[in-house]
């Protein structure tokens, strides 16, 4: 199937292919070389999805786009008080190359103009070039998830043609912003900004940045999380030189632009964009990978300061268990209970990532549902992310429950692992017995269906010994029928931890649940194993496989020991041919028992389809 957002990035790169307005760099003579003609464009998603047009993948130098990575280096290095006192982050309203130095301390503006880029450069670890140039080599690497090389033609033609540079850093020198050779440094940022990348590398180094950090298709951590801010700051306020306001206006992405044709820009939490054009307009900026940048945020929507309505999105639903029960099925007096007392359970399902705002609308969903519900369940499953602040939040809201003697239960959580680990560390003694932590909705729904049942002094049935009258199955019969089933019957016991039946097995018995618990598992191709359903004492299983002769398709696990009546095949068989009032009951009891089950999943359905 063809993705419609290739099919965007195609058209959207024959729109501006055509455009043959600016002209390529000539003032570094190896840059006047590339070809005007060159275009790529490059999305890459915080999952690692890469959607790709033209000339993604033609190699050109990084140039200046190498600066807010080398400064994300400095930060890590240095840590973020000391970089700040030797680099401002001042916007400035200049060209790349001004000379913005306070007039009194030498400190640059920022790190976006060649005199902060030296100064920064200069703060890598390494106390010769190579061993800076090594370092950021390396970091660049995370980010792009493959190794780089530097383009030794352009970085002799910018050694000998930077003459404005040299003296920029001389003077940093002077200002002891540079303490040591200023030569060490600026080399090394000669260097840098000749190491070779391409279009999609660059699109793969914004989408780290978009993903806190972390490049999306290896793993690999490129910066510490908490500098990532400090970078995008910088992009967003500096990042396009003196077009940085009509940039945050107009597209609203942090960005940077280099003299090699290159963009990058970040949407954070989403995706990272590249693009290369190497004709440039007065400012320096690409004049195609401009357009672009704008046609994308305006027909995307992807400017960073147009946020979507929080409210509509973070609560995916809200239901109770009337809506939706676990798949423990129970005897009748119990199913009556927990559906009278159904909407003192409460399911909140979130989905995306909880910040403030949104865990704001959280907060007041749960105060919603508070006044009815004994206890409230958040299922985390569709979950990305939740801060420091969104923790804070629950573990007040655990609190309140707790002093008003309910209870909070947290599903599917586990797969934000550090989030799991910092909210059992905090939880206090009185609170661990108030908030249950659940590998999934279903154990989670069965767990407050249990804390209901005991709340009103409901015995645990599967502890109960049942008799044949109180089948399910055998509703409606006579005492003489009891009697004849009863005969048919053989008595089968099972330990805790016992299969009962095996998925493939021969279906030749009808099991009649006496005393205990059995779940239905089913593992799919991973070998993850699922519930689908759990009975208690008066039940019966294996009833599908037993009527239309099929190998079973489960297996049954004993959850506690189990004591089971098993009816044989051909003694069923032995019955309907005589015509016997007990298969005919047998059979409209089964078919009953159908009918519930399908009703039970058509009222899941409509919750879920909604």
């Amino acid at each position: 199937m063809k993705s419609p957002i290739q099919d965007y990035l195609l058209e959207l790169h024959q729109r501006h292919a055509s455009n043959k307005e600016g002209k390529v760099a000539d003032y570094i003579p190896e840059l006047f070389k590339a070809n005007p003609d060159w275009f790529g464009i490059c999305l890459a998603t915080t999952d690692g999805h890469v959607y790709e047009v033209g000339d993604s993948g033609q190699a050109f130098t990084i140039q200046s786009i190498s600066k807010p990575f080398v400064y994300g280096i400095a930060l890590e290095d240095n840590g973020r008080e000391n970089v700040l006192a030797k680099v401002g982050v001042e916007p400035t309203g200049d060209a790349f190359n001004s000379i913005s130095l306070d007039p009194v301390t030498g400190q640059p503006a920022n790190p976006m103009i060649n005199a902060g880029a030296i100064a920064t450069t200069s703060l890598v670890e390494g106390s010769t070039s190579q061993k800076k140039i090594h370092r950021i080599l390396e970091i660049f690497s995370r980010y792009i998830g493959h190794d780089l090389t530097i383009d030794d033609a352009v970085y002799k033609s910018e050694a000998e043609t930077g003459h404005r540079n040299r003296a920029i850093s001389h003077l940093l020198r002077n200002f002891n912003i540079i303490p040591s050779d200023p030569e060490v440094g600026l080399d090394a940022y000669f260097r840098q900004c000749s190491i070779n990348v391409t279009c999609r590398d660059l699109a793969m180094m914004a989408a780290t940045l978009a993903n806190n950090g972390v490049n999306p298709q290896t793993g690999k951590r490129a910066i510490m999380g908490e500098y990532v801010g400090n970078v995008l700051g910088v992009m967003a306020s500096c990042g396009m030189y003196d077009y940085a306001g009509a940039w945050i206006y107009r597209v609203g992405l942090p960005a940077k632009s280099g003299v090699g044709g290159g963009i990058v820009a970040v949407l954070p939490g989403q995706l990272g964009i590249g693009i290369f054009s190497p004709p440039l307009d007065a400012l320096g900026n690409s004049v195609r990978g401009i357009k672009v940048c704008e046609d994308l945020s305006r027909d995307l929507h992807l400017h960073m300061l147009r946020v979507p309505n929080a409210s509509s999105s973070v609560i995916r639903r809200t239901f109770n268990s009337n809506t939706v029960a676990s798949n423990r099925l129970r005897p009748h007096w119990e199913t009556l209970l927990l559906h009278h007392e159904g909407h003192t359970i409460q399911v909140i399902e979130l989905q995306g990532e909880l910040v403030f705002s949104s865990m704001e609308k959280v907060v007041r969903e749960v105060h919603r549902c508070s006044p009815q519900a004994y206890i409230i369940i958040l299922n985390f499953r569709h979950v990305q992310s939740l801060n420091d602040t969104c923790s804070d939040l629950l573990l007040k809201l655990w609190q309140t429950f707790a002093d008003e003697d309910r209870k909070f239960v947290m599903a599917e959580l586990d797969h934000l692992p550090k989030v799991a680990r910092h909210f059992r560390q905090r939880l206090s003694a009185e609170l661990h017995s108030r908030v249950r932590f659940s590998d999934d909705l279903d154990s989670a729904m069965e767990w407050a269906e249990n804390q209901v049942l005991a709340k009103h002094g409901r015995i645990k049935a599967e502890l109960q010994n049942i008799s044949a009258k109180d089948f399910v199955l055998c509703h409606g019969f006579t005492p003489e029928e009891i009697a004849e089933i009863e005969a048919l019957l053989k008595q089968r016991n099972h330990v805790v931890g016992e299969e009962v039946l095996r998925a493939g097995d021969p279906s030749t018995e009808l099991f009649f649940l006496k005393r205990g618990k059995v779940s239905v598992i089913i593992e799919n191709d991973e070998g993850k194993r699922h519930r689908v359903v759990t009975y208690s004492p008066g039940m019966a299983f294996g009833e599908v496989a037993f009527l239309d002769r099929s190998p079973r398709s489960a297996t049954v696990h004993a959850d506690t020991d189990v004591e089971c009546g098993v009816l044989d095949v051909a003694h069923f068989d032995e019955l309907t041919a005589a015509n016997s009032p007990v298969a005919i009951k047998l059979l409209r009891n089964i078919a009953i028992e159908f009918s519930h089950t399908l009703r039970r999943n058509n009222r899941a359905l409509r919750l879920y389809s909604r």
